[in-house]
This record gives C-alpha cells, structure tokens and sequence, in this order.
C-alpha cells in the first residue's frame, strides 16, 4: 500500500466528506427537531502504519497525528457543530469505511462525556 502525500490528503478529505455527511444524515433523521442525544466524542483510527515508513511520513504530512495508542487518529472527522456521540459517530464510522476502501485498516471509536 503506497500512497503519495498529495492521495493520502485526498482520501482524508474524502473521508472527512463521508463523515460530514453521514453525521448530518443521522442529525436529520434522528433528531428533526434539534433535540439532544449523549454528549461524547468520537474519531476515526488507523491501524498498522509504522512512522517511520514511507507510508507513516505521508500520514503525518498530512496531517494525521498518532496517538496513545499507536494508531493515526483524526478526532471528530465529520467536524458536525454538535456534541451528540451518535451523529459523531455516526460520521467516525463513514470515515473509516472510506479508509478501508483504499485498503487501511480502520476503525472509527467514540465515548460519552
């Protein structure tokens, strides 16, 4: 799996697209009149990518930053101007299922505030 810099942020802002638009789907369909759900946090997480490999450097050019646990992560991809954990993660899940398509192996995770 090799991309370049210039692939690794198009499939970012892809994935970020997905996200916007899943959590926007799930908002309008579950919560029509601007009621609230749990508040939490979700991101996206993608595994087995080593730094120091030509892959890691793309990521982190990007903008992609590892995090504790290892994994490059992108905190709240959908960037949806809400803090209900369900159409959070609702636009996490669509991220990462953009990243699995082009072969990552990813995950999208979440938590209540």
């Amino acid at each position: 799996m090799q991309f370049t810099i210039e692939q690794i942020k198009d499939i970012v802002t892809e994935a970020k697209a997905a996200a916007y638009e899943a959590a926007d789907e799930h908002e309008n369909k579950y919560y029509p009149e601007g009621g609230w759900g749990a508040c939490g946090f979700a991101w996206v997480n993608i595994y087995g990518i080593k730094g120091n490999t030509k892959a890691g450097r793309a990521m982190k050019a990007a903008g992609i930053t590892k995090d504790y646990t290892g994994a490059y992560s992108i905190w709240n991809p959908s960037k949806y101007p809400t803090q209900n954990v369900s159409t959070l993660e609702a636009g996490a899940v669509a991220a990462a299922q953009v990243f699995k398509r082009y072969g990552f192996t990813a995950y999208a995770g979440s938590r209540l505030d």
